[in-house]
């Protein structure tokens, strides 16, 4: 099965520039590697905010996952005569999640908060943005469209049985929701890489977590058919989708797994992502970015542009925050973004610790320091 464009489309650039060794796709999955984004996701939010345990699941670990599961079903796929592309597919997994903020989708919500209007910071445009033009103090990375198309498209909360690219070429800095089809089927298969990938593995985190839930709280059919570790999880949806797919024009779940998958998924949501605990710890989260938002409103309504004035400023966090305004000064004077869309573009790129820590510079007093 092909893409409905030629390769000159997938691999077009903002600037034109060819990769003779590594390749384009594998070029792009080093772009991402090696940004700063990418390394922060490292103390960012999957499910479990901050976590104190090395073996509990943070961002850059899901879009690990995610990228080899795309990698996969594009291998299974071309088993039988598909001609997919796994160096593509693996960027734009290890790429869609780039924009992600602190606190993960509690931290979304928050932004969208601060700036009140709902839906007004959405993650899978945020990554595109960091990827085209925000990273490198607003140079981008310079990824192929059809990696930026599938980081853009990629919608991880919808839940559809299948799905086909589409054949209208979009602009993608003309998409406001996330309503985008990819248009391609490596892009398609991220769509189900990323809900593959998140919900066993948020089942096992769980599994960890003191008086939570255990896997005897696991429905019986889901336990005996898709299993209640992850492996086995990853392993049943993704034979499935392959053998579901291989024969069509489509990326497609079998009605069975696909009803077993919305099952997990909805106890999912009920006892975890929706646990009181969860909930409670999701307000602290959420007070945090207000906090933050409101002080640097207050920031930039004092100092503005006068770069030299942070640089003489107490907290460290506010000379950061004028070093970042300074970096990215030719980038926002282009785009004329509002003092808003800029802070939420600096809360979005901080991570769990990060935040935490800013929140204790602008809550707590800075400790006497004494001679002896």
């Amino acid at each position: 099965m092909k893409n409905p464009f030629s390769d000159e489309v997938y691999k077009k650039r903002r600037f034109p520039k060819e990769f003779p060794i590594r390749g384009e796709y594998f070029r792009d999955q080093t772009a991402i590697l090696h940004s700063m984004e990418f390394r922060r996701l490292k103390h960012k939010t999957q499910v479990f905010f901050a976590p104190e345990n090395d073996h509990v699941c943070t961002r850059i670990e899901h879009v690990l996952h995610v990228a080899t599961i795309c990698a996969s079903v594009c291998k299974g796929l071309n088993k039988y005569g598909w001609q997919l592309d796994t160096e593509m597919a693996y960027a734009i997994g290890l790429g869609h999640d780039l924009g992600h903020a602190p606190f993960g989708h509690t931290g979304e919500e928050a932004l969208c908060e601060a700036l009140n209007k709902p839906h007004s910071f959405i993650h899978e445009i945020h990554s595109y943005k960091i990827a085209e033009y925000l990273a490198q103090d607003g140079l981008g990375l310079n990824l192929t469209y059809g990696v930026l198309d599938g980081i853009i498209s990629h919608c991880g909360e919808k839940f559809e049985r299948s799905i086909s690219p589409s054949s209208i070429l979009k602009n993608l800095d003309e998409i406001k929701d996330r309503a985008s089809i990819p248009n391609s089927y490596e892009g398609c298969i991220m769509r189900f890489a990323d809900k593959i990938a998140y919900l066993g593995r948020d089942l096992e985190d769980a599994f960890m977590v003191e008086d939570f839930i255990n896997a005897k709280d696991v429905p019986e059919k889901i336990a005996k058919r898709l299993g209640n570790k992850n492996g086995e999880i990853i392993n049943h949806l993704v034979m499935d989708l392959i053998e579901s797919s291989k024969d069509t024009d489509e990326i497609r779940l079998s009605d069975d797994y696909f009803e077993l998958m919305n099952e997990l998924k909805i106890f999912n949501y009920k006892y975890i992502y929706n646990n009181p605990r969860m909930l409670e710890y999701g307000k602290f989260c959420k007070n945090i970015i207000k906090s933050l938002f409101e002080h640097f409103i207050d920031l930039l309504q004092k100092f503005g542009n006068e770069f030299e004035k942070y640089k003489t400023l107490n907290l460290k966090l506010d000379r950061s925050f004028g070093a970042y305004i300074e970096r990215m000064n030719d980038y926002y004077n282009l785009t004329k973004e509002s003092k808003e869309q800029i802070i939420v573009n600096f809360i979005a790129g901080m991570t769990d610790h990060y935040a935490m820590e800013a929140m204790r510079q602008i809550s707590l007093p800075k400790p006497i320091a004494f001679i002896k």
